[in-house]
C-alpha cells in the first residue's frame, strides 16, 4: 500500500463511509473500521486511567482503545498529559488508578515489545549506527540478526552509513538510528513522543512518510504523541484530541480522506475540522 494512496475506511456495503467516531473520555473503533489491520499486530487498551502528581490531577477515568495495525495521534498543546498518557502506555509511569494492557497483557513496566521512540533520539555516541541499532538485542543477552539489522538499516535509508560515527548524523539521520533501533527489538507496537518536532519541515515531512511505509510494511499498532495539527491528521485513522488537564480526551475525529496527499482537499477539509474541534475544547 502507498504511502500517499491509502483507502478510506470503508462501511459493511463496501461503501465510502464519513462516520467519525468519540466521546469525552473514550477512544474506540468497530472491527473491521480501519483500513490498516495487521493479523498479528497487537490492540492497546487503557481503562479508568487515572493520573495524579501529589496535588495536581493530570486526567481521572480516561479510557483509550488502539486497533491492531491502527495509528493513533494524541494531540494536545503542551501541559495537556499527550506524553504522560504515552508514558503510562509505555509502562515506564504507573497509573494512580486504572489499568493498560497490549495484546490483553497487563503493562506493569518497560518492555521491549512496546517500543517507544523519543523526540531526543538518545543514540550511544561511543557506538556507530550498526552498533547502536543491534544494542537492544544485545542487552537482552541476545546475538543480533545480522540479516535483520541491515534489512532494519535500509527499511530507514541508514545502510550507506552504517559504520559510520553517530557525531556525524543530521538530526534527521538520528531519528532514523533511533527508529531503526527500536525496530530491532521486534515490538508489538510502537510509541512516538513527538520524535520529529525538532527537525526541520522538510525532513520532519519526509521522516512521517517513512514512518507510514514502516507501520505499513511492519503491520504494528503505533500511539503517537504531536501538537502539530497537520502531522496528526497526516499521520492518524485516528486523532484523539486532549484538553486542557485534567480533561483527558475530549474528541476523537477520524481521518477518512482516500489519500494523504498533503494538497488533497480531502486531507485540507479534514485538517480544518481537526482545527474547529481544537477551538471546540479551548485549544485555539
Amino acid at each position: 500500500m502507498s504511502i500517499e494512496s491509502r483507502p478510506a475506511t470503508a462501511d459493511d456495503d463496501g461503501e465510502a463511509s464519513d462516520v467519525r467516531s468519540g466521546s469525552a473520555s473514550a477512544v474506540g473503533a468497530d472491527a473491521g473500521d480501519a483500513d490498516r489491520r495487521a493479523t498479528d499486530a497487537a490492540p492497546i487498551v487503557a481503562s479508568d486511567l487515572t493520573k495524579r502528581y501529589d496535588e495536581t490531577l493530570v486526567f481521572d477515568g480516561l479510557d483509550l482503545s488502539v486497533d491492531p495495525g491502527e495509528v493513533c495521534c494524541l494531540l494536545g498543546p503542551s501541559g495537556c498529559g499527550k506524553t504522560t498518557l504515552l508514558h503510562l502506555l509505555a509502562g515506564l509511569e504507573d497509573p494512580t488508578s486504572g489499568r493498560v494492557e497490549i495484546d490483553s497483557e497487563a503493562v506493569t513496566g518497560p518492555d521491549y515489545r512496546w517500543g517507544v521512540v523519543f523526540q531526543d533520539p538518545l543514540l550511544y555516541p561511543w557506538l556507530s549506527v550498526r552498533e547502536n541499532v543491534e544494542i537492544g538485542p544485545r542487552l537482552r543477552g541476545e546475538e543480533p540478526d545480522p540479516d535483520l539489522i541491515d534489512e532494519l538499516l535500509e527499511l530507514v535509508g541508514l545502510d550507506g552509513v552504517a559504520d559510520a560515527d553517530t557525531a556525524d548524523l543530521s538530526g534527521g539521520m538520528a531519528q532514523r538510528a533511533s527508529l531503526a533501533r527500536t525496530l530491532a527489538n521486534e515490538p508489538e507496537v510502537l510509541l512516538l513522543d513527538e520524535p520529529f518536532s525538532a527537525l526541520d519541515q522538510l525532513t520532519k515531512m519526509e521522516l512521517q512518510d517513512e514512518l507510514l511505509r514502516i507501520v505499513d510494511e511492519l503491520g504494528v499498532t503505533a500511539a503517537f504523541v504531536t501538537h502539530d495539527i497537520d502531522e496528526a491528521v497526516y499521520l492518524g485513522d485516528r486523532v484523539a484530541i486532549m484538553g486542557p488537564v485534567p480533561a483527558g480526551i475530549e474528541h476523537v475525529e477520524r481521518i477518512d480522506s482516500e489519500t494523504r496527499s498533503r494538497d488533497d482537499e480531502a486531507f485540507l477539509a479534514e485538517r480544518a475540522a481537526t482545527f474547529e474541534r481544537l477551538e471546540a475544547v479551548g485549544l485555539e
